[in-house]
C-alpha cells in the first residue's frame, strides 16, 4: 500500500518553528495497528489520517504510542493539505472526529482558523506530586482533560525543568503550565505529555480549548495572543465565542513523499 505523506510545520510562519505533524491521506481505514504503526515510525508529537467523509473528511491522530482524542496543531495541518492539494476551491474544510465531534477549519489571509470546542478549566487541588514533578509550586491548580499549572511570570514558565518520569505518573493526560505574557502577548505555556509519548509538545492547539477560557475570564477579553515557550515556539491567536474556541495560526510545508506499508 502507498500512502502520500507530508510533514508540516504548525503554529509558525517559518520552517523548523512550531510543532510538526506528519499528513497522510487515505481511501479508506487501514487497521488500526497500521495507522499506529506509522504514527511510531513517524515518531513526530502527531500524524494525522483521514478519508473522504462525503463532502467533508474523517480525522484521526496518533502520538508514536496512542490514539489522541483532539489535536490542535495536525489539524491545522490537515486543513492546509485539503485546501492545497485536494480542494484549493474551497475556503473552509468540515473533519468528522470520533471524540471531539465536527471540527472546521477555515483559511483567513495567511492564517488558518480551526473552531473546536471550549474545555474550560475548573479549580483543583494542588497536589505535592504536582509541585515535585515540575520541580517549581504554581500559584493555582485547575484541571479539564489535562492539568493546568498556573505561575505568575513568563521566566517562572521558561525556568521550568520538569522531572518527566514524575510527570507520567500523574493521573492526568498532560500537564500544561501558564502564566500571563510579555511583550503584547496575553499568556504563554509549556505542555509536557511524556505518558503519551511526548516529553514536551512544541505546540499544543488543543491545550488553547482550556487556556483561552481561562484566561479570557481573568484579563476580561475573548481575543487572545499566545505563544507557547517550547525551543520551537508558537504562536496561536484565540477568540472565545460561547462552548467554543477559535483558533489560528500559520502552516508552512516542509515535506512531501510516499510511503510504502
Amino acid at each position: 500500500m502507498r500512502i502520500p505523506i507530508y510533514q508540516l510545520d504548525a503554529f509558525t510562519d517559518r520552517l523548523f518553528g512550531g510543532n510538526p505533524a506528519a499528513v497522510c491521506p487515505l481511501e479508506s481505514w487501514p487497521a488500526d495497528d497500521v495507522l499506529q504503526s506509522i504514527a511510531a515510525e513517524n515518531n513526530l508529537a502527531e500524524t494525522a489520517f483521514f478519508i473522504p467523509d462525503g463532502d467533508n473528511y474523517a480525522l484521526r491522530w496518533f502520538t508514536p504510542t496512542t490514539e489522541v482524542d483532539l489535536c490542535g496543531h495536525a489539524t491545522l495541518a490537515s486543513a492546509e493539505i485539503v485546501l492545497r492539494v485536494f480542494r484549493p476551491d474551497i475556503q473552509t474544510v468540515r473533519f468528522s472526529t470520533r471524540k471531539a465531534g465536527v471540527l472546521t477549519v477555515t483559511r483567513r489571509g495567511a492564517s488558518l482558523e480551526m473552531d473546536f470546542p471550549a474545555r474550560p478549566p475548573v479549580p483543583a487541588r494542588l497536589s505535592p506530586d504536582l509541585t515535585h514533578a515540575l520541580g517549581a509550586r504554581p500559584s493555582e491548580v485547575l484541571a479539564a482533560r489535562d492539568l493546568v499549572a498556573v505561575f505568575e511570570t513568563q521566566d517562572q514558565i521558561l525556568a521550568l525543568a520538569p522531572d518527566m518520569k514524575s510527570i507520567a505518573a500523574l493521573d492526568t493526560f498532560a500537564v500544561i503550565a501558564t502564566a500571563p505574557g510579555d511583550g503584547g502577548v496575553d499568556y504563554v505555556a509549556r505542555f509536557f505529555a511524556p505518558a503519551q509519548g511526548i516529553d514536551e509538545d512544541p505546540a499544543t492547539g488543543s491545550a488553547q480549548c482550556s487556556l483561552a477560557p481561562y484566561w479570557a475570564a481573568r484579563l476580561g477579553k475573548i481575543r487572545l495572543t499566545a505563544r507557547q515557550l517550547s525551543r520551537r515556539g508558537a504562536d496561536f491567536t484565540c477568540e472565545v465565542a460561547g462552548e467554543r474556541v477559535r483558533i489560528a495560526g500559520q502552516v508552512v510545508l516542509y515535506l512531501e513523499g510516499t510511503i510504502e506499508v
